[in-house]
């Protein structure tokens, strides 16, 4: 058992979240009972994973995706509103780490891709960046285009979607989980031969043709899966307690 409050101090140390400026608020979002037996860990709080957290009596609930993002009305109402009201009603804290999860070099999203796709020499996306949400590896042994598609593909557990560029081999990688196309050009001015992210826009054909620079879709849901699984088992390790993750295998 552990405080909740303790919890959340050392989750905003350790992530160091008050050096961020993100789109929805990190730490605490909705608070439960004071003290903190087991934790559930999702990546977006959905109704499944409140129900989850209800179903196997946890008291917090950790996840990448929380609420209150910018520009969402202000009424706490319909789908929202039944949320919330579930947490609250059931005395669940809402805990949600968002661009601190995604930057962590340890816990974070990106550090376990790395580690998944055995990219070395890791390095920031963008070098000016405090605490880059983004990064470039280099692998190991260059493979070709389609080659290293198959090859995300499994490594994901995604059906990974790959936007021709004319490069013939890729080993220099840029890449940032979630929805970070738009990243493309950044990867492009650091000459990476291929950029990895979750989500794809029609613009981003364009991108990478014109910018030379292979594009991988992995799924959003798919590469942003392991930050909240490595905080969580951080979390147990450090306060001793129980966590589990749920998984609702999301085809976006």
């Amino acid at each position: 058992m552990a405080l909740l409050k303790e919890i959340i101090q050392w989750c905003d140390q350790t992530l160091k979240s008050h050096e961020f400026k993100d789109y929805a608020p990190n730490g605490l979002q909705i608070e439960g009972k004071p003290e903190v037996k087991k934790i559930l860990c999702a990546v977006t709080a959905s109704q499944d994973a409140i129900d989850a957290a209800i179903a196997q009596q946890a008291d917090l609930l950790l996840v990448h995706h929380g609420y209150f993002w910018k520009g969402e009305p202000y009424p706490i109402t319909g789908m929202r509103g039944k949320r919330i009201k579930a947490l609250i009603q059931n005395d669940i804290s809402l805990v949600g780490y968002h661009l601190p999860l995604d930057s962590h070099p340890n816990l974070g999203n990106n550090a376990a891709i790395a580690e998944m796709l055995n990219l070395e020499n890791i390095e920031a996306l963008n070098p000016s960046e405090r605490n880059p949400i983004g990064n470039i590896g280099y692998l190991k042994n260059p493979m070709q285009p389609e080659d290293f598609k198959y090859f995300l593909t499994g490594k994901l557990g995604f059906e990974t979607i790959h936007l021709n560029a004319e490069k013939q081999m890729i080993e220099k990688v840029g890449f940032c989980t979630g929805a970070a196309q738009d990243f493309i050009t950044q990867a492009a001015m650091m000459n990476c031969d291929a950029f990895i992210s979750g989500e794809v826009s029609e613009r981003t054909f364009y991108e990478a043709k014109e910018l030379n620079v292979h594009y991988f879709a992995c799924g959003h849901h798919a590469t942003e899966r392991y930050g909240v699984q490595r905080l969580a088992k951080a979390i147990s390790e450090q306060f001793n307690i129980e966590y589990s993750y749920f998984e609702l295998n999301n085809p976006i």
